[in-house]
């Protein structure tokens, strides 16, 4: 045991092949409840935030960084906060393996093929570090064992982003479990999670997410697809929801609107709406993409559902009023309906979830390109601008301050200037890969890359 826990302190860096807290001092909870960053995307699962002219605009791998904090292993979950904590999950392998690689892996070609399972054992992370100087808080380990599953070479075994209500953090390991952790990082609950085979071996990417005192995990895969709700006190299923669906990586969407509260899903067969209960509530066949990623956005009363997988023509978007009851598919060569407020069959994302702001709905493509979209109409503002040749994407953007930041994976932020014509205002370099979207609170941008968590302020 001696020598294996060796071993990953000199991988990692930090003592990881352990459960015991360690003995530091208690950090403060200063941050103001309206600066919590709760889960992927933010407070609304929108990544837009209130301007402040002491967010960031510029930065680099030394410029405007507060602290940079190296997090072991890998994982593409996003950094979530609350209070004056950072939750990031991460998995850390003992014995050293290929790494992701950016750019796009297509079937047609041959290059999205899992490996085989990375060898020795793993350990499945939960870290907590301190907001205001990037110290870490405490780590625990969820599991220690081997690899039993493949994944997309691109992917992580930690790609799901946890999620809190302010009194625990729930993380998913995708088919290994979901962990309650109290924010002192004592485990209250953990509940295994069954093991289906997903599309071409992919591996999991579905976030939790959260309904009042329920933890939602969807799990949409080739063998036995399912929405399950657990109580967040306990651990205990509520219930849970067959679905004919095959693989898709999209994560279940909580839209509280005018005239209720429904989760929604989004999935190749079809869209779904439940209530809190799980009860059906509308549905319609979008004939999504054989890859389903993005997760839903709000915006004036309307949800935006799509999906936009590359070796597809039909890369539809959805723009849904609430009220719906029952099908709601449109017909042949509809463009509208009652309930679908308008249609476009190509302009959807493949992984980056799409972006709302100040009137107009941005789509931030794999490969590089960038339209724009009058958010009330789905008429064209502007259409497929290039950001950089040879940049591609899988980070969500987001904004603030009348500027939208698409974060390469390159590590490259670019910052677009929002509004009915294209302009690029500049290119932060961090230099390293990155997939993770980010996490904003206050004046502070935390942008996750392979190896380190930054924090950037002016």
């Amino acid at each position: 045991m001696a020598a294996r826990e060796a071993k990953v302190r000199r991988h990692a860096g930090w003592l990881v092949g352990t459960t015991l807290p360690l003995l530091l001092l208690p950090v403060p909870d200063t941050a103001a409840a309206s600066d919590d960053w709760p889960q992927f995307r933010g407070p609304e699962g929108t990544a837009v935030v209130a301007d402040d002219p002491a967010l960031p605009k510029t930065w680099s791998a030394t410029e405007n960084v507060a602290w940079k904090t190296p997090i072991p292993g890998r994982g593409w979950s996003s950094p979530i906060v609350r209070g004056n904590r950072v939750f990031v999950t991460s998995v850390v392998a003992e014995e050293d393996y290929q790494g992701p690689r950016p750019g796009l892996y297509l079937p047609e070609t041959g290059n999205d093929t899992p490996p085989d399972p990375p060898p020795g054992t793993h350990h499945w992370m939960v870290f907590c570090l301190d907001l205001e100087t990037g110290a870490l808080v405490w780590q625990r380990t969820a599991h220690s064992g081997l690899v039993a599953s493949t994944i997309h070479p691109k992917n992580s075994f930690a790609s799901a982003t946890p999620v809190t209500d302010g009194e625990r953090v729930y993380a998913l390991f995708g088919n290994l479990g979901l962990y309650a952790y109290d924010l002192d990082g004592n485990l209250v609950w953990s509940r295994l999670v069954e093991h289906h085979m997903d599309q071409w071996g992919w591996g999991a990417g579905s976030s939790p997410t959260l309904l009042d005192d329920q933890v939602l995990v969807m799990h949409d895969n080739d063998e036995e697809s399912y929405l399950a709700s657990f109580d967040t006190a306990t651990g205990e299923r509520n219930w849970r929801i067959e679905r004919d669906e095959v693989s898709a990586w999209s994560t279940p969407f909580i839209w509280r609107n005018d005239l209720r509260t429904e989760i929604v899903t989004v999935a190749k067969t079809q869209v779904r709406s439940y209530d809190p209960s799980g009860k059906l509530l509308w549905w319609f066949a979008g004939r999504m993409t054989n890859v389903t990623v993005p997760t839903p956005i709000p915006g004036d009363g309307i949800l935006y559902v799509s999906s936009g997988y590359v070796g597809n023509n039909h890369r539809p978007v959805y723009a849904v009023l609430p009220g719906a009851e029952g099908d709601i598919t449109l017909g042949p060569n509809q463009r509208a309906n009652e309930y679908i407020r308008w249609y476009q069959p190509r302009i959807g994302s493949y992984n980056p979830s799409p972006l709302l702001y100040r009137g107009i709905y941005y789509t931030l493509h794999d490969r590089g390109f960038f339209t724009a979209h009058d958010a009330r109409t789905g008429r064209t503002v502007y259409d497929r601008v290039r950001i950089e040749r040879g940049a591609t994407f899988t980070s969500s953007p987001w904004a603030y301050n009348g500027k939208i930041f698409a974060l390469s994976e390159d590590g490259d932020t670019y910052v677009i200037a929002a509004g009915p014509e294209f302009e690029l205002l500049g290119k932060n370099v961090l230099g390293e890969m990155a997939l993770a979207s980010p996490a904003i609170v206050g004046s502070t941008l935390l942008l996750r890359t392979a190896s380190h968590l930054y924090a950037v302020r002016r």
